[in-house]
């Protein structure tokens, strides 16, 4: 069985969360998903919208994936050292990835067009505007 791990923050899911988590389990055979916390998110971004219990909860119901965990850190260092997937999942986004010292770490492509951040700006824009 090969046991991969993907991480996301999940703030305001989109189909760029559904397609990126769908491409990872279809290269593995369980798929577990890291949630940001709150804490962790801020290392690099502001606080997410969503309350972190809702999103591993929202995550957790994803077809593509097989469980959830939570990920204390903005680097997935802790979870994959804990977990030791066969296949660390990272995006083609991230500066710095880190790199599964267990297996193998594979590069996955970011969705562009769609963004929980662009989505939070579009909303703010279209409030301010009327």
């Amino acid at each position: 069985m090969i046991v991969g791990y993907a991480y996301v923050v999940g703030d305001i899911l989109h189909f760029g969360h559904i397609q990126h988590l769908r491409n990872c389990k279809g290269l593995c055979d369980k798929l577990i998903v890291g949630v940001l916390t709150d804490e962790a998110v801020m290392e690099r971004k502001p606080k997410p919208t969503i309350a972190f219990g809702e999103r591993i909860r929202l995550v957790a119901e994803l077809k593509s994936v097989d469980a959830v965990v939570a990920q204390e850190t903005y680097s997935p260092h802790d979870n994959v050292e804990a977990i030791r997937p066969d296949i660390l999942f990272e995006s083609t986004s991230h500066e710095k990835p880190y790199w599964n010292h267990h297996g193998k770490t594979i590069m996955m492509p970011y969705y562009p067009a769609q963004s929980s951040s662009k989505i939070k700006g579009e909303v703010k824009k279209q409030c301010f505007e009327r």
